[in-house]
C-alpha cells in the first residue's frame, strides 16, 4: 500500500476512460506500484488507439486498421497487469462512499466498484449544432475507430462529394483525406479564415494550398441545415448565404467540448466553460478524484488565461502527473503552450504559444516579425520556403511563433516551443547553436534569422510598416518605394510605387529624395530583406523610412484585397 495525496492508503484505483490521458495514468500507476488494483473502464470498443491517425486511415495512407489499435485489454493485462474493460460505462459516482456504478454495455448489467483513487479521463465530445438534418446517416464526426470505419464504408460505397464543416485541425486533415480518395470537397468555416489556431496572414497561405488542390473553400460561411437532395447527391447542405451544395458525406469538425456530464453529476467543480477544475497535481475539488486530458481546464503559459486545449501531448503528460500525485510524489503540471501542427497537402502549418490575435484580446503588448527563409542552404538542391511569424514582447521575451511551409517547419516550431518553455528572449534565440550542414539548414538558421530580425526591431535598427498600414501608405502622404528588380516590379506592384532596385539606390538617392519631396518613405520588396537594406541606406541619409514587414508575400496574404498593378502581359507573381 502506498500513501497518496488523498491522505489514505491507495489500494484500489479506477480510471474512467482510456486513450491518451487515461492509459498514461494507468501505465504509470502500475510502474509505480506493482501491488495496486488498477481497473480501466472505457465505454468505447477500443481502450488505446491512435485517434490522431484516423484521418490518414480514412484517406488510405494508413491502410491497415489494426495499426490504429495500439493496445488491447489482453495486451495490457499481459504487460502491465491492468484490468481493462471496454464497452463499460461509468454511469454515476458516489463520492461519499467512494464507489462508481459501472454499466456493462454488452450485457446490460450494472456493477459497483470501490476506489481509493479515481482518475477521470472522459475526454471531449464533438460539438453537434442543434440544426435540422444532422441526425442523417450521411452526417458524421471523426473521434474514434468506429467513426473512421463508417466514413471508409461511405467512401467505398461510391461517395463522390463531401462537405467538411469546420477548418480546424481535424477538418483540414479530413479534407486532405477526402481529396486523396478522389472526392469533390467543399470546406465551410464560420470564422473569416481557415485554421483559426493561427493568425490570419499565415492562415491565408494554408487556404491558398487548399484552393490549389481544388478544395472549394467558403470562409465566413455557416451551415444552416442538411436536407433532402435537390442536386442529385445523397443530401443537400444549406449554407448561411442560402446556397445549397450537394454532398454524399458531411463531416462535422466544428470543434469539441469537454465531456464532463459525469463530473457535473458528481458535484465536482467545473469552470464556466464546463471543464473540470484541477490543481497542478491534476486533483479535482474532491481529494480522492483526479482528472486529465481534454475534459479539464488548463492555463495558458503566456497569458495565464484558463481554457481547454484538447491535444494528445498535454493529455499524456497530465496522466503521468496524476499517477505520480496519487502515489505521493510531489509533482505539478505546467501551463500549456498549445503547440500543434497539421499537414495540408504539400504545406505544413504549426504554432506554439498564443496568436497575435489572442495576445491583443488579452491586452498583452507585443510585436510580430515575418520572414521567409529557406529550410536549408539555398545553394543545396530542393530548398523550400518556410514562412515564419515570431511574436515577442517589448523586453524581448518570446511569446509565440507560427510557421507555414514545406520541409523543416516541424523542426523550427519545436525549437521555438522549447525556447518558449525555457522563457528565452530573442537575444537567446540569436545565440542558439543549431545543427548545420547544407542538406539540413543554413549557417544562420531560420530561428536565428527571426531573432536577428526581432533584435533589429527592438534596438531601432529596423522600423517596419505592415499590412495594417496599407490604406495610409496608399493615401499619398508617403512615398512608396519598391526596391525589387524591374522585372519583378512589372509582374505586380502597389499603385503609385516608385521602382528603384536596391542595388541602384545609392546612385539614385537624389531621385528618391526628389520624389519624396519631404514625405516619409515606405519601402517594400518581396520578402522584406532587400527593403531592410534600402531602409538602412535611407536612414543613413536622414530619411524617415520604414520597411514592409514580411514583404509583399506577407502583405498579400494578410490583405488579399490589396490593389495590385501589373503589366497586361504579366500575372502578379511574387518572387521570394
Amino acid at each position: 500500500m502506498t500513501q497518496g495525496l488523498a491522505g489514505s492508503d491507495v489500494q484500489r484505483i479506477v480510471v474512467v476512460g482510456g486513450v491518451a490521458g487515461g492509459m498514461s495514468a494507468a501505465a504509470r500507476l502500475r510502474r509505480l506500484d506493482e501491488t495496486a488494483s488498477i481497473v480501466v473502464l472505457e465505454r468505447g470498443p477500443d481502450v488505446s488507439f491512435a485517434n490522431c491517425g484516423l484521418p490518414y486511415h480514412v484517406g488510405g495512407e494508413i491502410a491497415d486498421r489494426a495499426s490504429l489499435l495500439l493496445h488491447t485489454p489482453e495486451s495490457l493485462r499481459a504487460s502491465l497487469d491492468l484490468d481493462v474493460r471496454t464497452r463499460h460505462e461509468v454511469v454515476s459516482i458516489d463520492r461519499d462512499a467512494r464507489t462508481v456504478v459501472v454499466r456493462d454495455l454488452a450485457a446490460g448489467t450494472d456493477e459497483t466498484l470501490a476506489y481509493d483513487a479515481l482518475v477521470l479521463a472522459t475526454g471531449a465530445e464533438p460539438i453537434v449544432p442543434p440544426l435540422t438534418g444532422l441526425d442523417r446517416p450521411e452526417v458524421r464526426t471523426l473521434r474514434n475507430v468506429p467513426d473512421a470505419d463508417v466514413l471508409r464504408a461511405l467512401l467505398d460505397a461510391g461517395a463522390r462529394s463531401a462537405v467538411v464543416v469546420g477548418a480546424g485541425f481535424i477538418g483540414l486533415e479530413t479534407v486532405e483525406a477526402f481529396r486523396h480518395r478522389g472526392l469533390d470537397v467543399t470546406l465551410l468555416e464560420l470564422a473569416p479564415q481557415v485554421l483559426p489556431a493561427i493568425d490570419a496572414d499565415m492562415a491565408a497561405l494554408v487556404e491558398a494550398e487548399l484552393r490549389a488542390h481544388d478544395v472549394d473553400v467558403r470562409t465566413a460561411t455557416g451551415l444552416v441545415a442538411v436536407e433532402d437532395s435537390q442536386t442529385g447527391s445523397a443530401v443537400d447542405v444549406v449554407l448561411s448565404d442560402g446556397e445549397r451544395i450537394g454532398a454524399d458525406v458531411v463531416l462535422l469538425g466544428v470543434g469539441v467540448r469537454p465531456s464532463t456530464a459525469l463530473a457535473r453529476a458528481a458535484g465536482l467543480e467545473l469552470s464556466p466553460g464546463g471543464a473540470v477544475v484541477v490543481t497542478p497535481s491534476q486533483q479535482t475539488s474532491d481529494p480522492h478524484v483526479w482528472a486529465v486530458g481534454d475534459a479539464i481546464e488548463v492555463i495558458d503559459f503566456v497569458t495565464g488565461a484558463r481554457g481547454v486545449v484538447p491535444l494528445a501531448g498535454p493529455a499524456n503528460r497530465q496522466g503521468r502527473i496524476a499517477a505520480d500525485a496519487i502515489m505521493g510524489r510531489h509533482v505539478a503540471s505546467q501551463p500549456v503552450l498549445g503547440t500543434a501542427i497539421v499537414r495540408v497537402f504539400g504545406v505544413t502549418a504549426a504554432v506554439t504559444g498564443p496568436t497575435s490575435r489572442k495576445l491583443t484580446a488579452a491586452g498583452v503588448e507585443h510585436r510580430v516579425v515575418h520572414l521567409h527563409p529557406g529550410n536549408h542552404a539555398g545553394y543545396y538542391p530542393g530548398a523550400e520556403s518556410i514562412h515564419l511569424a515570431v511574436i515577442f514582447a517589448p523586453d524581448g521575451s518570446l511569446l509565440g511563433a507560427q510557421a507555414v511551409g514545406g520541409a523543416g517547419v516541424d523542426k523550427r516550431i519545436d525549437v521555438f516551443a522549447t525556447a518558449l518553455r525555457a522563457r528565452m528572449t530573442v537575444d537567446d534565440l540569436a545565440e542558439l547553436e543549431l545543427a548545420y550542414a547544407p542538406p539540413f539548414g543554413s549557417a544562420k538558421d531560420p530561428v536565428n534569422m527571426a531573432a536577428f530580425l526581432a533584435q533589429n526591431v527592438l534596438d531601432g535598427m529596423l522600423t517596419t510598416w505592415s499590412a495594417a498600414d496599407l490604406d495610409s501608405v496608399l493615401d499619398g502622404s508617403v512615398l512608396l518605394l519598391d526596391v525589387r528588380s524591374a522585372t519583378e516590379f512589372r509582374t505586380g506592384h502597389l499603385p503609385g510605387a516608385l521602382n528603384v532596385p536596391h542595388t541602384e539606390l545609392r546612385d539614385r538617392l537624389d531621385e528618391v529624395l526628389a520624389a519624396a519631396a519631404g514625405r516619409p518613405v515606405r519601402v517594400n520588396c518581396a520578402s522584406g530583406f532587400r527593403s531592410y537594406l534600402a531602409h538602412r541606406v535611407l536612414t543613413a541619409a536622414g530619411v524617415d523610412s520604414a520597411s514592409l514587414d514580411g514583404g509583399l508575400i506577407t502583405l498579400r496574404a494578410a490583405r488579399p484585397d490589396a490593389p495590385i498593378v501589373m503589366d497586361s502581359a504579366h500575372e502578379p507573381v511574387m518572387a521570394s
